[in-house]
């Protein structure tokens, strides 16, 4: 198991949130797909949580969709959320307190003075400051692959949706720069340069030990293509997605080293394009009463017979 740095994670995004939007063309992309896929869904929901909002990318979408709504925009970088202020402005007023908000939307005279709309919340998803059963659906876009312990974070989750809410998220897959990863197990195979990336099947299996039931996982990929194999490490850092292991080594890469790796990659080009392979992971569960599978699965109703049983009673009934 990976152990990331919280911290590490927070500074290079809050560094990278000026440069994140002219260079996020993937998860502007993996934001359309999720909103598209909303289509096949008929809740309704009135609170909705997106967490890793960054920049209001698939925040927007659903500022679109579910214009009634209460919308929290979720992300560990202030700075991230700072920037998607401008795109998310929220016709409610903070400064009135909550009672009144809440009069407001209750009262005869909400249609004319109060509007749903995007709270900008900077919190971690391990701790998320909202009530018991109090969310109807989280959304997250390409989050996941920054935590560590998914058993965690989805408890979470399910600790905050109310029963039947709904939870539909994407991550990254095993696949995920691969080039990347090859290029530099070339040259260094000491250390992980790049972060690893959990199958779509482990991610089921941890919904269904949080208590999650009926997830459904698919899988897309993209391929992101450059001039040149230094252009793919300036777009991650342009985005903030550096190495976030605690045991990465510490201190400047040697110049050799790096160039040695960036000459590999060069040995991958194909078609006069350098390849970034992505694997994108879809998924959605729903916040069930019970665990439907695994070994605390409710098992009232359950009969358990051996096969030389089954075949005797079978043989007697016909």
């Amino acid at each position: 198991m990976q152990d990331f740095s919280r911290q590490h994670i927070k500074q290079h995004f809050s560094h990278a949130a000026p440069s994140y939007d002219d260079a996020a063309i993937l998860q502007k992309t993996v934001a359309q797909r999720v909103d598209e896929r909303l289509d096949l869904t008929t809740v309704a929901p009135q609170t909705i949580l997106d967490l890793g909002a960054g920049t209001g990318l698939l925040t927007e979408y659903l500022l679109q969709r579910y214009p009634q709504a209460d919308i929290f925009a979720v992300d560990l970088s202030a700075q991230m959320l700072q920037i998607a202020q401008p795109k998310l402005q929220s016709p409610r007023w903070p400064f009135l307190g909550r009672r009144l908000n809440q009069w407001l939307k209750s009262s005869p005279v909400s249609k004319l003075f109060y509007q749903p709309g995007v709270m900008p919340v900077s919190a971690d998803v391990y701790q998320l400051p909202f009530a018991d059963n109090s969310v109807d659906m989280i959304v997250s876009n390409l989050m996941l692959q920054w935590c560590d312990d998914l058993d965690a974070v989805f408890k979470e989750f399910r600790r905050v949706l109310k029963d039947n809410g709904l939870l539909m998220f994407t991550t990254f897959g095993p696949d995920t720069l691969k080039e990347l990863r090859q290029c530099w197990q070339a040259v260094d195979n000491h250390y992980e340069h790049v972060n690893n990336f959990i199958d779509m099947h482990d991610i089921g299996d941890a919904l269904i030990r949080s208590g999650f039931g009926q997830p459904v996982m698919d899988m897309e990929l993209f391929t992101l293509t450059y001039d040149k194999p230094i252009g793919v490490l300036k777009d991650l850092k342009a985005i903030g997605a550096t190495n976030a292991n605690s045991q990465r080594p510490q201190g400047l890469m040697g110049k050799q080293r790096f160039m040695q790796m960036l000459n590999v990659y060069e040995s991958l080009r194909k078609a006069g394009k350098i390849p970034a392979s992505y694997e994108v992971v879809h998924g959605h569960a729903w916040a069930a009463q019970e665990v439907f599978k695994g070994p605390n699965r409710d098992k009232s109703g359950h009969i358990e017979i051996s096969l030389e049983e089954f075949s005797k009673q079978t043989s007697q009934s016909k």
